[in-house]
C-alpha cells in the first residue's frame, strides 16, 4: 500500500517544533563559542531572553510564509525568506539581550547567533529538500532537452517544479554553446545524444524550440526518429503567449512538423476581398473544415457570420467557441462582427434562399458533405442527396438571392473517382461550373484538396490511438500515398481561392491547393511508432514493440489520389493555388441528370443509381469489390430478391 501523507497543518506544526528547538539551540551554542565554555543559567532575564527571542521569531517567520512553502519544492524565494527570516530573529535577540540587560549574553552575540540559527533552520529545511528530491529522482524520468534557448531554460524550471521529470542534459546545434552548464545541466552537441541515451537512461527528449522553421523541425526529427527515444515537444510559441497553453505542459510530436512545409505568408487583400465588411456564411460549420473556417473568417472582421449546422451539438460547440473569440477580438481591436448560429439541411432550398434574403449574405463557403468514403459507399442514397442535391440547392439558393460569391469546399477524391462519395463531390463540382455558365450575378467556384491532418476521421489520431493501446497500427496497403495538409492551412487557402473565384467575371473555377509531396502511409505509422519511443514489430524485428498490419484496400479506395483531371493547369497570383481548366456538362445534359437521379433517389433504386453516375461525365470507376448501400441490401434480402451486384 502506498504510504499516507502527512496532513498539511501537522507538516506546519512539525517544522515550527522543530524551529522552537533550533532557535534556542542556536543562542545557546551561540553563547558557547563566545565565552569558549557550555553555559548554564538560571536568572530568569537570561530565560526571557531564550523564550520570547524564539517565540517572536517563529510569529516572524509565519509573517514571511515559511510553513506555507513546500519544503520538498524549496525554490529562491524560500530561501531568501529563510536568510530574511533569521536576520530579523538576529536583532530580536540583540533586542532582547539590550533591553533585559542580560549579563550572561554579550552583545556581540546575534552575529553568532545569526550565522548558526541559519545552519539549523535553513539546513533543516535543504536536507528535508535533498531527501525528497534522491526518491523522487528514482522514479523520475530521465530526458534531455533539445534546444539550450529560453523556451528549454523555462522548460527545465518547469520540469524541475513538476517533480515527474528529470533533464539529464540540454542538446543544441549552437556550437558556442556546447560544454556551457545552465542551471546545472550541461549543454551537449547533437551527436553526443546517442550515447548520452545509454550512459545516462534518457528515455525521452523534449522539443524546445517553438520559433525554428518547419524544415529545421523536420530535420531534428528526421535524426531522433532512429534513436529510442520518445520524442515530445513544448507548445508553440504564440500558443504560449496567447495563453493557451503552458510551456510545462508536454506535447507529442506534431504531425505537421512530419509533413508539413514552411508557410507562405497569406495574402491579407485576398482575405478581406470576400470577408471584411460583408455578411458571410459558413454551411456545415460545425465541421473540421468548416469550423477552421469560421476561425479563420473573424480574424478578417466580417460585418456579419452566420453559421449552418445540422448538428445541434455541433453548432453549439462552435458559437461557443466564436463567442470567446469574439469577445477577446474586441477588446484587442474594438471590431463589433454579428455572429448568427442557425441550424437547418442544405437540401432544405426554401429555408436557404430564405437566410440568404433575410440576412443579405454576401459570401457563401459552402463545407457541408459527407466525406467519410466507407461510410458514403454503405449510404449512397443519402450521400447523394446531401453532396450533389445539398449543393444544387444550395447554389440556386444563392442564385436566387443573388449572392455575390459561393465557393464549394471539394476534395482530391473527386478526381476519376473510384467510390460514391468522390463521384458526388466531382459532380458537385459540375453543378456549379455550369450554373457559372448562366450566373451574371453569383461568382461560383470550388476548392479541391487532400486529406487534412487533424480532421474528423483522419489516419493521425486513428495511429495515435493505436499506438497508446499497444498497437497493432493498421495500414490499408502497403504501398498507399496520401497528400496531406493542416486544417489551418487549407482553410486559409480556401479564403483566398474564394476571392481568386470572385474576381473572375464568368466564374466556375476549379481551384487546386499545392498539397507538397505526397507520404507514403507505411512511412507515416513507422515514424510515429518510432517518435512514440517504440520499435515496429516485423519480420526483421520479432523482438519489437508495435507490430504494423495491413488490413487490404477498403472499397472505393485508391493507392494514390490525384488533384487533377487533365494537364491545362494556371498559375495564380498565390503561389500555392493554381486553377484548372476542366470539362463539365452542359446545363441540358446536367439537368436531365440530375432529374434521373431524384427520380432514383425517390425509388431507392440504387441499382439505377449507380448507372446514372457511371452514365454521368464523372469519371467514375467504381471498384470491383463495390460495397452498396446497407438499408438497399436489407430491404432485397427481405423482399428475397438479393442482387449479384
Amino acid at each position: 500500500m502506498p504510504k499516507k501523507e502527512l496532513s498539511t497543518h501537522l507538516k506546519q506544526l512539525i517544522l515550527i517544533t522543530a524551529d522552537l528547538i533550533w532557535l534556542p539551540l542556536a543562542l545557546w551554542l551561540a553563547i558557547a563559542l563566545r565565552w569558549g565554555d557550555l553555559p548554564y543559567t538560571t536568572e530568569l532575564k537570561d530565560l526571557l531572553v531564550y523564550a520570547f527571542s524564539a517565540s517572536l521569531s517563529i510569529i516572524v517567520f509565519l509573517r514571511l510564509g515559511l510553513y506555507r512553502a513546500v519544503v520538498r519544492f524549496m525554490g529562491t524565494e524560500a530561501i531568501i525568506a529563510v536568510v530574511k527570516g533569521i536576520s530579523i530573529s538576529a536583532l530580536i535577540v540583540g533586542t532582547m539581550v539590550f533591553f533585559t540587560r542580560a549579563e550572561n549574553i554579550p552583545r556581540s552575540i546575534p552575529f553568532i547567533y545569526w550565522g548558526i540559527a541559519l545552519f539549523f533552520v535553513g539546513g533543516s529545511r535543504f536536507a528535508i529538500w535533498l531527501y525528497y528530491q534522491s526518491i523522487l529522482k528514482k522514479d523520475n524520468e530521465k530526458v534531455a532537452i533539445y534546444g539550450a534557448g529560453d523556451a528549454g531554460r523555462q522548460s527545465l524550471n518547469a520540469l524541475r517544479q513538476s517533480g515527474e521529470y528529470e533533464a539529464m542534459a540540454f542538446i543544441d546545434d549552437d556550437r558556442e554553446i556546447k560544454g556551457r552548464v545552465i542551471n546545472g545541466v550541461q549543454v551537449y552537441r547533437p551527436h553526443h545524444l546517442d550515447s548520452l541515451i545509454e550512459k545516462k537512461g534518457i528515455s525521452q527528449v523534449l522539443l524546445a524550440m517553438p520559433s525554428v522553421s518547419a524544415h529545421q523541425k523536420r530535420n531534428i526529427i528526421a535524426k531522433l526518429e532512429v534513436l529510442p527515444v520518445h520524442v515530445k515537444t513544448i507548445p508553440v510559441l504564440a500558443d504560449i503567449v496567447s495563453g493557451k497553453a503552458k510551456i510545462e505542459e508536454l506535447r507529442e510530436v506534431d504531425i505537421e512538423d512530419l509533413l508539413g512545409r514552411d508557410a507562405v505568408a497569406p495574402d491579407h487583400q485576398l482575405f478581406e476581398q470576400c470577408i471584411k465588411n460583408k455578411v458571410v456564411m459558413v454551411t456545415g460549420a460545425g465541421g473540421s473544415i468548416g469550423s477552421e473556417l469560421c476561425r479563420q473568417i473573424i480574424k478578417h472582421q466580417p460585418r456579419q457570420l452566420i453559421l449552418l449546422e445540422i448538428s445541434e451539438y455541433a453548432l453549439y460547440s462552435i458559437e461557443q467557441e466564436l463567442k470567446k473569440a469574439l469577445s477577446k477580438l474586441k477588446l484587442s481591436a474594438d471590431v463589433d462582427i454579428q455572429l448568427t448560429a442557425l441550424l437547418g439541411s442544405v437540401q432544405d432550398k426554401k429555408r436557404l434562399q430564405s437566410i440568404f434574403t433575410v440576412y443579405g449574405v454576401q459570401t457563401i463557403y459552402h463545407a457541408a458533405a459527407y466525406k467519410h468514403v466507407p461510410i458514403v459507399e454503405e449510404n449512397i442514397v443519402e450521400g447523394i442527396r446531401n453532396n450533389i442535391f445539398g449543393t444544387l440547392r444550395a447554389a440556386e439558393a444563392a442564385l436566387a438571392a443573388e449572392v455575390e460569391t459561393f465557393v464549394l469546399i471539394s476534395t482530391d477524391k473527386a478526381v476519376r473517382p473510384t467510390n460514391v462519395m468522390g463521384t458526388t463531390k466531382r459532380f458537385a463540382e459540375q453543378v456549379l461550373q455550369a450554373l457559372a455558365v448562366e450566373s451574371e450575378k453569383t461568382r461560383f467556384c470550388m476548392v479541391r484538396f487532400g486529406n487534412v491532418l487533424g480532421s474528423s476521421g483522419s489516419v493521425v489520431p486513428l495511429f495515435n490511438r493505436q499506438i497508446k493501446q499497444g498497437g497493432p497500427v493498421t495500414v490499408t496497403h502497403v504501398n498507399i500515398i496520401r497528400y496531406f495538409m493542416t486544417i489551418p492551412e487549407a482553410a486559409q487557402l480556401v479564403l483566398q481561392a474564394g476571392s481568386l473565384g470572385a474576381s473572375n467575371e464568368r466564374g466556375g473555377d476549379v481551384f487546386v491547393l499545392d498539397m507538397g509531396e505526397p507520404v507514403k502511409i507505411a512511412d507515416l505509422a513507422k515514424k510515429m511508432i518510432h517518435l512514440s519511443g517504440y520499435e515496429v514489430k516485423d519480420d526483421n524485428n520479432p523482438q519489437g514493440d508495435i507490430e504494423i498490419t495491413y488490413t487490404g484496400l477498403r472499397p472505393g479506395e485508391k493507392l494514390y489520389e490525384e488533384l487533377l483531371i487533365g494537364d491545362n493547369v494556371a498559375d495564380t497570383q498565390h503561389p500555392r493555388i493554381m486553377r484548372a481548366e476542366e470539362k463539365f456538362m452542359a446545363m441540358p445534359v446536367l439537368e436531365e441528370k440530375l432529374r434521373l437521379l431524384d427520380e432514383a433517389c425517390n425509388d431507392f433504386n440504387v441499382c439505377w443509381v449507380r448507372e446514372i453516375l457511371l452514365d454521368s461525365e464523372t469519371g467514375y470507376v467504381p471498384d470491383k469489390e463495390q460495397s452498396v448501400d446497407l438499408l438497399w441490401c436489407e430491404l432485397n434480402k427481405k423482399n428475397g430478391n438479393l442482387l449479384n451486384n
